[in-house]
Formats: structure tokens, C-alpha cells, sequence
């Protein structure tokens, strides 16, 4: 390819010595800050071994025994049942399953809660 006084041939950069990387610095000689070790938002050991209810994005819904999770909420359920609505409603066994973290967005202990009549539903 013929030089058209572009400067340096192509791969020769750096040969001076001096050259920057794209963000300006020195290549190579940044000091390593070390970022501070994310936690979870929420604390669900003490729902290990519990039975819990997931709703997920798309509206469906799982009941399981927690058995495991990490920092990005992937949960670990056993004996998890789905709740399925439609077209009639009926519950299908899963068994053990691994519920993924960016998808739920309801959890709750399925002890101690219970659905009660919604007050502003106006009976017509």
C-alpha cells in the first residue's frame, strides 16, 4: 500500500515510546483500583429451606423450597410447582429448578401470607 503521508505505517505505533492509549494514559502503568465486592439487595438466608413464591416478567408464577442463590439473585428451587392460570387453573410439578435473577420480579415466603379481598375492587 503506498504511503500517502498519513504518518507511521501501520502497526508501527508506540515506536517512540511515547504513545498514550485511546483513554489518554500511559499503556500498561494505571494503578489497579480494586472495586468494593458487590452484595445482594436482598439477604435471603433466612429463607433457605423455606418455601417461597416467584413471580416472574410474563406473569408466571412459581412455589419452591430456596435451596440456593447467588449475588445476581439466581435462585435454586426444589419441589417447585408452577401456577398455571390459564385456561383453566392447575399446578404443574417441576421438580428442581435454577430461576434466573433478570426475570423475577416478585419474591415473598409463601408462609405467613395470604391473599385477601382487594378493597378498591368495586362490586358492580
Amino acid at each position: 500500500m503506498a504511503d500517502r503521508g498519513r504518518g507511521a505505517a501501520r502497526g508501527a505505533r508506540g515506536v517512540g515510546g511515547n504513545f498514550k492509549g485511546r483513554h489518554g494514559g500511559p499503556q500498561g502503568s494505571q494503578p489497579t483500583m480494586e472495586k468494593p465486592k458487590r452484595e445482594a439487595i436482598l439477604d435471603l438466608s433466612k429463607y433457605v429451606n423455606e418455601r417461597i413464591r416467584v413471580k416472574f416478567t410474563g406473569g408466571r408464577e412459581v412455589t419452591g423450597i430456596l435451596k440456593g442463590y447467588d449475588q445476581l439473585l439466581n435462585l435454586v428451587l426444589d419441589e417447585v410447582e408452577e401456577e398455571i392460570l390459564e385456561p383453566e387453573p392447575h399446578t404443574r410439578s417441576l421438580g428442581l429448578a435454577v430461576l434466573r435473577g433478570p426475570t423475577i420480579t416478585l419474591l415473598s415466603p409463601v408462609d405467613g401470607s395470604e391473599e385477601i379481598a382487594n378493597p378498591f375492587n368495586t362490586q358492580e
